[in-house]
């Protein structure tokens, strides 16, 4: 990799999209800025040039294609080969299945799962030829675990999840220089509860526990430098939920009705006016920038033990069987 990285975040106008480009621009690399935006992509733009990075935003909607394949060529022409693709970009709407509309289900879906096979594509295109670079797949805990109120999500990512094992398992069998990698995020206080569109009578939260996005962003950077994990798990709350549904799915399911549609509303009503960013940007032309935090700073954790666990499992598990060895030992010279 080059001393000053290119890297290309799609999403990048708010939440973990905006603190990842804010992580890299500290780094000094050059930060190619995916987003529909205009607002938010230019304040993005200025986060990561003072920074110290080099920031070329893009206006693109990730559901098009042709508009992710042009922005690529532009990026590598402009800015120079990609090292680095994040795939960040997303919409979703929150209400029970039955109140989604077929074309709000299908905008979700060209959205958030389709935008990340096209950022996919459009980087491979680049990345095979040089047998060389990495893309980041931002997933969920919702990648195997399905919530209720949230089906139009839970999809998309359960469907980037099979996605990306599969495009894995080819690049394996090639031999291929390129790798890539997923990070299954949990709760985290991004602007999405304020824009995205929602049919619930009370105001949408995170599921607590809550985590700011720059842990999110220190997650991601660090699957970038170390791609060949399959995948990444961040906080406690994503390893217990992983865990509780690979060992007991159907008493989970009870759990989740019981208490998922209530944890995912705070007391307060809906805001008459929210935006809604499915069909158009939240921020329009002239409008507000969301930036990288939502509304729950004061509920949110700065940071998450087990993302330091979960680098060093290979460590924690070496001192665990060492332990376990001295255990039996001390044991066995006991009874003798």
């Amino acid at each position: 990799m080059s001393d000053n990285p290119v890297v290309v975040v799609t999403g990048a106008s708010g939440g973990i999209g905006r603190a990842v480009a804010r992580a890299f621009g500290a780094r000094h690399c050059k930060v190619a800025l995916m987003a529909r935006g205009r607002k938010g992509l230019s304040a993005a733009a200025e986060d990561v040039r003072r920074e110290g990075g080099t920031s070329l935003p893009l206006e693109v909607d990730v559901a098009d294609y042709d508009q992710v394949a042009a922005a690529a060529k532009r990026v590598e022409q402009e800015l120079g080969p990609i090292d680095t693709w994040v795939n960040v970009a997303f919409t979703s709407v929150f209400a029970r299945f039955s109140d989604i509309r077929p074309e709000e289900f299908r905008r979700v879906t060209e959205v958030s799962y389709l935008g990340y096979v096209h950022g996919t594509m459009a980087a491979l295109n680049h990345m095979k030829p040089r047998d060389h670079g990495t893309i980041v797949q931002v997933g969920s805990t919702l990648a195997y675990r399905g919530i209720p109120l949230q089906s139009a999500y839970c999809g998309a990512k359960h469907a980037i999840q099979g996605f990306n094992e599969a495009l894995r398992c080819e690049l394996l069998a090639e031999h291929s220089g390129v790798r890539v990698t997923m990070v299954q995020m949990p709760a985290v206080n991004t602007p999405q509860f304020t824009w995205v569109l929602s049919r619930l009578p009370r105001h949408a939260q995170p599921v607590p526990p809550i985590y700011q996005p720059e842990v999110a962003a220190d997650a991601v950077l660090y699957a970038a430098d170390h791609p060949r994990r399959r995948e990444y798990w961040v906080g406690a709350s994503t390893v217990g939920t992983l865990l509780a549904n690979a060992l007991a799915p159907g008493v989970l399911d009870w759990y989740l009705a019981k208490t998922g549609l209530k944890s995912q509303q705070t007391k307060q009503p809906a805001p008459a006016d929210q935006p809604a960013n499915l069909w158009q940007p939240a921020d329009g032309p002239h409008g507000h920038d969301f930036g990288a935090h939502g509304e729950f700073d004061g509920r949110a954790a700065p940071r998450t033990v087990q993302l330091w666990a979960s680098r060093h499992h290979g460590l924690l598990a070496a001192a665990g069987g060492a332990l376990a060895a001295t255990a039996a030992g001390v044991w066995r010279r006991t009874r003798a």
